[in-house]
């Protein structure tokens, strides 16, 4: 409980005041001089918005059963979650776009998304297909990429960031991996400066004899109390220009 606390660069007495309970307390319980019951584990792992796969592992090391279930994608239970995960997929088209878990490994996605599978060697595309390895590694769309320095710059800084928000050592691995690809030829300390006009980051990439302008946006479902639904992400992919969505037509 204390490195999610100092992770999150909250206070003992900051998180005692949000879960209302006495700084003593909470000291106690960190230290291991008081037990906590199966609620105040809830209620500060609540307040510090530890991942629900998390929480179940701070249940259990409190001496308690998981809270949280964590259920396969094709589960029954889960008709509902694919249901509306095939629904946004097909109705996204013809843009790309996919799904992701917590470690950014392809669940689905829709055909258009096959692009950025074209010429992709095969032990890339052994499951699980990870889409950030796929969207940098230079034998896929990396050494694709028209603006390779500002995308993988963009890429590692949220990656990073999400390893220490987290505590993914999986991410922490992954980015490392990432950071160690190699680019002949190619200078990493030369990135597009945005202008005056420049709204996102785009996503150029070689297809063909043509460049794709993209930018993405990322969907959560709300309030989950599944493990793997808390954990699942749809990233959709948009042209930047009439010409991209005229070549996706």
């Amino acid at each position: 409980m204390r490195s999610w606390r100092q992770r999150r660069r909250v206070s003992q007495l900051d998180l005692a005041i949000e879960a209302d309970v006495s700084a003593r307390h909470l000291s106690f319980l960190e230290t291991g001089r008081a037990r906590p019951s199966r609620e105040m584990v809830a209620r500060l792992a609540e307040e510090l918005e530890v991942p629900l796969r998390h929480r179940n592992r701070l249940l259990v090391a409190a001496g308690f059963a998981p809270m949280f279930p964590e259920r396969e994608v094709r589960a029954p239970e889960m008709h509902a979650v694919r249901q509306a995960l095939d629904k946004i997929l097909a109705g996204h088209e013809p843009y790309p776009a996919l799904v992701v878990d917590a470690a950014w490994n392809l669940v689905a996605a829709n055909r258009a998304a096959g692009m950025f599978m074209e010429g992709v060697p095969a032990e890339l595309l052994t499951e699980p297909v990870n889409a950030l390895r796929l969207s940098l590694h230079p034998d896929a769309m990396g050494g694709r990429l028209a603006n390779l320095a500002e995308v993988r710059a963009h890429l590692l800084h949220r990656l990073r960031r999400q390893a220490e928000v987290s505590g993914d050592g999986r991410l922490a691995e992954l980015h490392d991996e990432l950071a160690g690809y190699v680019y002949p030829g190619v200078d990493l300390n030369v990135a597009h400066v945005p202008g005056p006009t420049d709204i996102l980051v785009p996503l150029r990439i070689r297809h063909g004899d043509r460049i794709l302008s993209m930018f993405t946006t990322i969907a959560t479902f709300g309030t989950p109390v599944d493990v793997t639904v808390s954990e699942l992400a749809i990233e959709t992919f948009w042209p930047s220009d009439e010409e991209t969505a005229a070549a996706f037509r």
